[in-house]
């Protein structure tokens, strides 16, 4: 009997060393660009032209407050999971700031959130492909791309950081090679007598709609940073976790950066006024040069943008499935991963939530799955105010602690709180929007009650 249990001892030592091995791990350079990947989709390509329509060249100043906010998010998550780490990343903190409910609604809400995102990302592929392939049908391109961002991920950990990071340095370099065309513009470097519809160019008027513009506009800029929890999600996958400071603080920087040159060469290249949100504004700038081919080469760029968003989020929501799974708080076969380090079980589980997802964009109104997706948006945002909450709450442990201390502490994480309820309560000023957030209201009494009914510990 001892020699059989010495034997099944070493062959489980040897099992879980192989294991250990085999785990694949990121460096920090890469998780910097799996967050870009992640942040900057079509949201920002295309979406802008909302947000740049409801608050005029103030758009700026919303970018500069969502970026501050985003950050102040960043540096809470990263003094947590430097000082404890945590499987499962935010919803763990969560659940250990205010219990296993809290752990459980933020955990849901990223899911559900994740899963309404990444179906509106690829009815918005189909749509941009369609464009070239009219005769084809959108649920066939949507089959396809979902396959595709499915594919990637299973590919495992390492490989998906490599392919993001493709798909970041090439929207990194359309928007730098953008704003280098603009700043010779602006030095008068190019002549633009040609280029009648840039007579009324640059920025006569900051807040054409008032402050209420900017306000109402807030909520559609903060969705432009909506990825940034993927940093905290895929940090459990670094070699070394206190380089998450060195990845989230350079991902940040950089966002920001050339978000903000991008729409400051926009609003300065072409008159606010003619920019839609039915056409990328950066479309609508570069237009008036007459460009050949430029409404195709941006369409492939946002299919590119939007590709990468959409595979992003499916990494970082089965990760946190898995975290519920471990938790008791979802079946426990989703928490199991292959010799890849992948959780195919919960792939599958998401892969059908996305399925149901799709077919629901095309059969319900437009207006209808705007609703849902607007809601989807608001709970991502929530749950950024979720982690400072978590952050309030727990940073007094982590006092004997120096490896990590998190920037303004606590002015910061009560500052971005109160930011992020600014622009939430700034949809209140649309009529879709204010439908968004009672849906989003319903969405997360659904999943509290589900937690109440089903899942709750004693």
């Amino acid at each position: 009997m001892k020699h059989h249990h010495l034997v099944k001892q070493a062959v489980e030592h040897k099992k879980n060393k192989q294991l250990k091995k085999g785990k694949e791990t990121i460096t920090w350079w890469q998780l910097s660009l799996i967050g870009i990947g992640s942040i900057i989709g079509a949201g920002f390509f295309l979406g802008t032209g909302l947000s740049i329509k409801t608050a005029g060249p103030s758009v700026l100043i919303g970018y500069l407050i969502a970026g501050l906010t985003t950050y102040f998010v960043f540096s809470a998550l990263a003094e947590m999971t430097v000082n404890d780490t945590e499987k499962g990343s935010f919803r763990a903190y969560a659940k250990k700031a205010f219990g296993h409910s809290a752990g459980f609604l933020s955990g849901w809400m990223y899911w559900l959130s994740g899963l309404l995102i990444m179906s509106s990302e690829i009815v918005a592929l189909s749509t941009f492909t369609q464009y070239w392939f009219e005769a084809v049908p959108l649920w066939l391109f949507s089959i396809i791309y979902a396959s595709l961002g499915f594919g990637i991920n299973l590919l495992g950990v390492k490989n998906f950081g490599q392919i993001e990071s493709l798909f970041a340095i090439v929207k990194l370099a359309t928007l730098i090679i953008f704003i280098g065309f603009g700043a010779l513009i602006l030095f008068g470097v190019l002549d633009l007598n040609e280029a009648s519809s840039l007579q009324d160019r640059g920025i006569s008027e900051w807040f054409p709609n008032g402050w209420k513009g900017l306000w109402s506009a807030l909520i559609f800029i903060f969705f432009s940073f909506g990825g940034i929890a993927v940093v905290g999600v895929a940090s459990s996958e670094l070699k070394h976790k206190k380089n998450i400071t060195k990845a989230g603080t350079g991902l940040i920087l950089i966002l920001v950066t050339v978000y903000l040159l991008s729409l400051f060469i926009v609003v300065n290249m072409v008159d606010w006024k003619v920019i839609d949100e039915s056409e990328s504004p950066f479309v609508t700038a570069l237009s008036a040069f007459h460009l050949p081919y430029i409404d195709s080469i941006f369409n492939l760029i946002i299919i590119s943008a939007a590709f990468s968003t959409m595979v992003g989020a499916l990494f970082s929501i089965s990760h946190v499935m898995v975290s519920l799974s471990e938790d008791g708080d979802a079946p426990q076969k989703l928490k199991e991963k292959n010799s890849r380090g992948v959780a195919v079980k919960s792939l599958l589980l998401t892969a059908g939530g996305l399925a149901v997802s799709i077919l629901f964009s095309y059969l319900l109104p437009d207006t209808m799955y705007e609703y849902v997706t607007t809601a989807a948006g608001v709970m991502l945002i929530l749950n950024w105010g979720m982690i400072l909450a978590s952050h309030i709450k727990l940073h007094p442990s982590y006092k004997d602690k120096h490896s990590f201390k998190a920037f303004g502490y606590p002015y910061t994480s009560y500052l971005g709180i109160g930011l992020i309820l600014l622009a939430i309560s700034g949809a209140l000023f649309h009529e879709n929007e204010r439908i968004g957030l009672l849906v989003s209201a319903v969405l997360i009494a659904l999943i509290f009650g589900t937690y109440k009914v089903i899942f709750r510990k004693n």
